[in-house]
């Protein structure tokens, strides 16, 4: 099955490998012929401003939007989240596809990043790396609260999209990965 890595900004390559490290031929996407080529999308972190100044340069945003409508299961961790974030509290929303609001950097700079277990219910627990993570401070009727964090949702789902706080490909944990690639059908 070939998973889609967009790689326009971020640590792309981390998410690549966790795809191959579950079976997956990972395929980067930087157009939209290439975003119709795969199963599955992963967004991943990065700085949320920058990956979405290049969704729009590349031509992404609308062929994003239409395979989510399509049924393409989406997974952004971090400054992916908040790409595919309905509400911005700080900042504009870009995709406007998971039915969250969120605030960026609401864990504090990069000198206050952590790691954490997280308990993700179906996967088990998760080694969570928060790098300037954002915060979910609202949901949606339809999202599906995954795991918490100090009583903060941590990963949530909402129909095939799939997103987290924190970056579980650079602990190297797979499992969300995994969870993405089950959810192609």
């Amino acid at each position: 099955m070939k998973a889609g890595v967009l790689a326009v900004q971020g640590d792309f390559r981390e998410h690549a490998l966790m795809f191959a490290e579950c079976g997956a031929t990972p395929v980067l996407v930087r157009t939209p012929a290439e975003l119709g080529s795969v199963a599955c999308l992963s967004i991943p972190g990065g700085e949320s401003t920058a990956i979405g100044r290049l969704l729009v340069r590349y031509d992404l945003v609308e062929p994003i939007r239409q395979a989510a409508a399509d049924g393409m299961p989406i997974y952004g961790t971090c400054a992916g989240m908040i790409v595919l974030a309905r509400t911005v509290h700080d900042g504009e929303p870009l995709l406007s596809l998971l039915d969250v609001a969120v605030r960026r950097n609401a864990y504090g700079r990069q000198s206050e990043s952590f790691e954490a277990d997280v308990d993700v219910r179906g996967i088990g627990v998760v080694r969570a790396v928060f790098i300037r993570a954002p915060r979910v401070e609202g949901i949606g009727p339809e999202v599906e609260v995954l795991a918490e964090h100090d009583g903060d949702p941590v990963v949530v789902r909402q129909g095939t999209l799939l997103a987290s706080t924190f970056h579980p490909e650079i602990a190297g944990d797979a499992r969300l990965h995994e969870r993405l690639l089950s959810m192609t059908g």
